[in-house]
């Protein structure tokens, strides 16, 4: 057997390709370490639970911005998106409260926000479809102007509108384990599904990694990147929602910065921003990590400032050591 084979054999000593399938466990492992350490309550079950409740509405459009950029697209909109989301249901709370009832304004509400969430996910795919124009740009049009109609909702102040218990779904707890961990593993364990088990997931994959030849063996490649766009644009709203709830009112200036957040934690858990590469399970860990270290530095007092350089610094470490192990296989 060669030397290039048994680097990449099942049955050899040292394999790079599990190695490279496995750095980011080995990596979060080492980091939680650290963490137990040298962050003083780190370890404490009430902390854990809030690293969890604080990762979980990123970690919902995160899962769906995984298929975006295995598709070989982006959106950079999903900030603007939940905090459009938010003020939706907001409104529509105070506009049909006196005449339905505080529940059923919810209700009708949250369906309204989801069906915009998803309608900009289309859009963004329409546009790329009819006009080419890459969903980049389109998204980054959409960033400005969904947090411009965002605050021409609410008037430029918070919509506190919400019947009384709401705050359940975004500040409350079930059995000690807070409410939104558990719509962050339904949809963690729905998407991972689709990805790995679905002829969707197997077409997200084939049209990131060649387009062209997924159209000749007859894939939709438009119908697929816009589906992924539409289903990111429905948990973007799912998310944007829950954290209105968290913060009792829909406000236009909520998950500012959040889309540079959320494609970090995907890129960090190993998706190439090339398209064709990626895993659920991948993001997962991504956004773990994001919440730890994060947390991490919060109870060490490390300035926030020495923050977003760590968490640029993570990403671009994050990139090199996926490039430098790809090579490494492929030599």
């Amino acid at each position: 057997m060669s030397v290039d084979a048994e680097r990449t054999s099942p049955r050899g000593g040292f394999s790079l390709t599990r190695l490279r399938y496995f750095v980011m466990e080995l990596i979060l492992v080492a980091l939680i370490l650290v963490l137990v350490v040298a962050a003083p309550g780190f370890a404490s079950l009430p902390n854990l639970l809030n690293v969890l409740r604080a990762v979980s509405m990123l970690g919902i459009i995160a899962f769906g911005m995984t298929a975006v950029i295995i598709a070989g697209e982006i959106d950079l909109s999903v900030g603007a998106g939940a905090a459009l989301a938010g003020c939706i249901l907001g409104w529509t709370c105070g506009a049909l409260t006196d005449s339905i009832g505080p529940w059923p304004a919810v209700a009708i509400g949250a369906l309204a926000a989801i069906a915009v969430g998803i309608g900009c996910g289309v859009f963004t795919g329409k546009m790329r479809q009819w006009f080419n124009v890459p969903s980049f740009i389109t998204t980054l049009a959409m960033l400005a102007g969904l947090r411009g109609i965002a605050n021409l909702i609410s008037g430029g102040f918070p919509i506190t509108s919400f019947p009384k218990g709401f705050n359940f779904f975004g500040a409350g707890n079930v059995g000690g384990v807070p409410t939104p961990v558990f719509f962050f593993l339904a949809v963690f364990a729905a998407m991972h599904v689709l990805m790995k088990y679905m002829s969707f997931g197997r077409a997200v994959y084939a049209v990131g990694g060649n387009a062209e030849a997924s159209r000749l063996s007859g894939i939709d490649v438009y119908g697929t990147k816009t589906l992924a766009l539409a289903i990111t644009g429905g948990l973007t709203a799912l998310s944007g929602m829950l954290i209105a709830s968290q913060i009792g009112s829909g406000n236009g200036t909520a998950a500012t910065g959040m889309e540079l957040n959320v494609i970090a934690a995907v890129i960090i858990g190993g998706t190439s921003l090339f398209g064709g590469k990626g895993r659920i399970w991948g993001t997962l860990l991504g956004v773990l990590f994001l919440g730890c270290i994060n947390n991490g530095m919060v109870l060490m007092n490390v300035s926030e400032y020495w923050r977003l350089v760590v968490s640029g610094a993570t990403i671009l470490a994050a990139v090199l050591l996926n490039q430098v192990l790809e090579r490494g296989i492929k030599r």
